[in-house]
């Protein structure tokens, strides 16, 4: 019978790796650098990452503000409008 590609049952071996490479460095270039170095970088890739935000203009801002609060006082109403019948509800079964 033969082996099916892609097969995990018995790894060649070639794609085993020698004990030799396994203890090689950890980490990468973060190894070489200090406390202050790594957070220095991830400072620095923090400004980058927030270069690639496309921030809403003042319109974008005030359409989703307002869209935002009007569902907000509509789902107050309705928590409200529920709690109120189900205190009206109580009063009526219990008394």
């Amino acid at each position: 019978m033969t082996d099916a590609v892609g097969s995990i049952d018995m790894p060649d071996a070639e794609d085993e790796a020698p004990e030799s490479k396994k203890k090689g460095r950890k980490g990468g270039k973060r190894a070489k650098k200090g406390p202050l170095g790594r957070l220095a970088l991830f400072y620095r890739q923090i400004v980058a990452e927030l270069r690639k935000v496309v921030w809403p203009t003042r319109n974008q801002l005030t359409t989703y503000t307002t869209v935002v609060i009007i569902f907000v006082v509509i789902m107050i109403g309705m928590v409200t409008g529920i709690d109120y019948g189900f205190k009206e509800a109580v009063k009526y079964v219990f008394g």
